[in-house]
């Protein structure tokens, strides 16, 4: 059985042009090209378009989504694996989801709110190690004694600050805001004033800027806050044009 490009653009909620790009890039070529020049695409193609449409769901980049295509052959075997990612990042959101309620429903009843409860699923420990291979054990230190100076109040804030900066990208890039122009730089404005915050008040040079916006892009995990693959790609390069003008 196979299916029009079309049927496909309409089933897998993306578009024709994105999947002519696919095929552009060797990404996701067409089981065959009719006649009439239409894209035709079979059951073995619709597996692989459900596993780069999970990759950039993960927040991978179109190159990378490419290399993990060649490496995992097995298409079984991957898509266990892409099953397994998102089972923890459902159960990631799910426990964020029960910390909003409960800290909600404290909230009406006037009850006591337990900093356990409220950050539950926000772990800013995951990366303890990395943070410390990364930039040395006096960073993660530092940064650890000052999440933990902040009263509940103070760390909903700060995370809450982060997400509208989020989708304030998200809303600019939606809109064709160039990365370069004033609307992406004023939000880049206040991302650098949200990470010199996390630094505790230590200033954030030009190449840290840089260096953390190319970090989006390169690793899957915190290029997901910024949508992944052309959102991170987008909040980068707005990064690095700010950083030229520091």
């Amino acid at each position: 059985m196979e299916w029009s490009i079309n049927e496909i653009a309409k089933v897998a909620g993306t578009t024709s042009r994105t999947l002519r790009h696919y095929d552009d890039i060797g990404l996701l070529p067409p089981t065959r090209i009719a006649a009439n020049g239409y894209r035709h695409y079979d059951e073995r193609a619709l597996i692989r378009l459900q596993r780069i449409l999970l990759l950039r769901e993960l927040g991978l980049g179109l190159a990378a989504i490419g290399e993990v295509l060649e490496r995992q052959a097995d298409e079984t075997d991957a898509l266990a694996t892409h099953l397994q990612l998102l089972r923890e990042e459902r159960n990631r959101l799910d426990r964020q989801i029960a910390a909003i309620e409960a800290t909600i429903t404290k909230r009406k009843g006037g009850e006591q709110l337990m900093a356990e409860e409220m950050f539950d699923g926000f772990d800013h420990t995951q990366y303890k190690e990395e943070v410390e291979a990364r930039w040395g054990k006096d960073a993660y230190a530092s940064g650890d004694r000052w999440w933990r100076t902040l009263t509940d109040a103070d760390k909903a804030e700060f995370l809450q600050q982060q997400k509208q900066i989020q989708a304030d990208y998200a809303a600019a890039f939606e809109a064709g805001e160039p990365a370069d122009g004033d609307v992406a730089q004023e939000i880049t404005r206040r991302q650098v004033e949200w990470i010199r915050t996390g630094w505790q008040g230590r200033e954030v040079p030009a190449e840290a800027v840089r260096g953390l916006g190319q970090m989006y892009v390169d690793d899957p995990r915190f290029g997901a806050n910024y949508g992944g693959g052309e959102g991170a790609a987008y909040v980068r390069d707005a990064m690095a044009a700010y950083a030229d003008r520091m």
